[in-house]
């Protein structure tokens, strides 16, 4: 490539920051270093009003926690700050003060009343009000007044806007990485707002201005700004400037592939889509985030990175030096990339296999308030001994409680299966053949245990059913030889009597 890369995440902090931010924030970063070039960080919050306290702070964290470094930014490098927008504002000043000199934009001064009554003018006629070529002539604005009546108002104090002046009759040729070459007609677009009332721009004129300052040389973004390809384009000739490249990334559907994926898809069927855990302030409700919820970093990555890009081979599992190594915005799809919760788990689970098992027992004991006294040492041969049918760090008390507590409720569908009427007599020969063993270790309690079966030649499930029973309360867990012997003896005799009392 002719000029360095560099490339920006620019995120608003409206709120917690939605997987398919970070899936943004994530493709721009492998771009960046797949090209040895320059990834950026830039706070958008122009919106004051939408403004959330502590949300530029989750964003850093949440890039932070997927492992997604920032070359420039807030506090990081800062060659071309500020990085905040709202810290920028007289600097767009100057730009649309600069369109409207070169006839490209005009300042507007429409109250929202007369507005809204145009709309309501239009709908009642079946037609939809378009503030452009068509009706600017006629409404409040420096194209409808005289220049001296345009100097009173602004002498005066009164609100306005300034409008790019989109112009008529033109046919806009826009090129985009992914989706290739498109046409678009500028007599059906709208003169959208650059500059608000209160001084600040809007996402439009600050995204191009700073893109520029920034010598940004490919803008990666989702779907939803492409409608304003077009706008964009005009801003950079209207200007004079080179445009980078663009590359809108598909949309993150629900799991149904129905619709975009949305918090309350994730609230409904129970799982997170947010990467870390937030707490809203206001209402005091608290969203699931994929760490709390026991995923690893590397897990996340792998699956976002598939959520519309392949890397056209059958290889699933990328570190993230893979994945810089593989990406290619060739290969990004444009049809929306449906989400599916079970595939993040199975993710989840690959990496889950790779963790040290002192890692996971640490992480266990954190999540786990039943854990607190228990030794991590003991916390982590159970670990190794259930993580193999665990997704998440937070399954582990399901697949585990009994080797923490004594199990109180026995699974009705396993009793019946399990007891029948020569159990308690069997149970209490076992009890005698574990008296009989001295040295307590699981190779010989298999080997006195199972020798003393095939001795008797009794059926091998009228004693191990109910032995597990009696260890875990259901059929279920690990080998019961590994529960035996980490529970210890006096316990598992403890346990095995308990359930003779309780089904006698």
């Amino acid at each position: 490539m002719s000029k360095p890369v560099r490339v920006r995440f620019a995120p608003s902090p409206t709120g917690p920051l939605h997987i398919g931010g970070i899936r943004t924030a994530l493709f721009n970063y492998l771009f960046a270093k797949k090209h040895n070039g320059t990834f950026i960080l830039r706070i958008e919050d122009t919106d004051q009003n939408r403004f959330v306290e502590g949300a530029e702070n989750y964003i850093e964290e949440a890039l932070k926690w997927c492992g997604i470094t920032v070359d420039e930014g807030v506090n990081t490098n800062e060659k071309f700050g500020p990085y905040r927008q709202s810290e920028r504002k007289d600097i767009y000043r100057q730009y649309a003060e600069q369109l409207v000199a070169s006839g490209n934009a005009y300042f507007a001064f429409d109250t929202s009343e007369n507005l809204d009554y145009y709309r309501k003018d239009h709908e009642a006629k079946g037609k939809t009000f378009i503030y452009n070529w068509h009706n600017r002539h006629f409404l409040s604005n420096s194209l409808s007044l005289t220049p001296e009546e345009v100097q009173t108002k602004l002498d005066a104090g009164e609100d306005y806007v300034i409008r790019f002046k989109s112009p008529e009759d033109e046919t806009l040729n826009l090129k985009d990485i992914i989706r290739g070459y498109m046409t678009i007609e500028t007599n059906i677009l709208d003169d959208k707002v650059l500059f608000k009332s209160d001084g600040l721009p809007t996402y439009h004129l600050a995204n191009i201005v700073d893109d520029h300052l920034m010598e940004i040389t490919h803008v990666i973004r989702g779907e939803e700004w492409l409608p304003s390809l077009a706008l964009h384009y005009q801003l950079y000739d209207a200007f004079g400037w080179e445009k980078p490249e663009f590359a809108h990334l598909p949309l993150i559907l629900k799991p149904t592939g129905k619709g975009k994926l949305s918090k309350r898809d994730g609230d409904k069927l129970g799982f997170p889509v947010f990467p870390l855990a937030y707490k809203d302030h206001k209402t005091g409700d608290v969203s699931l985030g994929y760490r709390e919820e026991g995923y690893f970093p590397e897990a996340v990555v792998n699956f976002l990175a598939f959520l519309g890009w392949n890397p056209g081979t059958e290889q699933e599992i990328f570190s993230m030096e893979e994945l810089i190594e593989a990406f290619d915005l060739s290969r990004v799809n444009k049809a929306g990339a449906r989400f599916d919760p079970d595939k993040t788990k199975w993710f989840n689970h690959h990496y889950m296999q790779e963790q040290y098992n002192d890692d996971l027992a640490r992480m266990f004991k954190e999540i786990q308030p039943e854990l607190a006294e228990i030794d991590v040492n003991y916390v982590e041969l159970v670990v190794a001994l259930v993580k193999e049918r665990a997704n998440l760090v937070t399954d582990f008390w399901d697949l585990s409680h009994f080797f923490f507590e004594t199990p109180t409720d026995l699974d009705e569908k396993a009793v019946k299966k399990a007891w029948k009427d020569d159990s308690p007599e069997i149970m209490n020969q076992v009890i005698a053949v574990l008296d009989s063993v001295e040295d307590y270790k699981v190779e010989n309690l298999q080997t006195e245990l199972k020798g003393w079966i095939t001795k008797n030649e009794i059926s091998f499930g009228k004693v191990m059913m109910p032995l597990r029973l009696a260890l875990v309360g259901a059929l279920q867990g690990p080998e019961v030889f590994d529960i035996m012997y980490l529970i210890g003896k006096e316990e598992t005799k403890r346990r095995i009597e308990n359930l003779i009392k309780t089904l006698s």
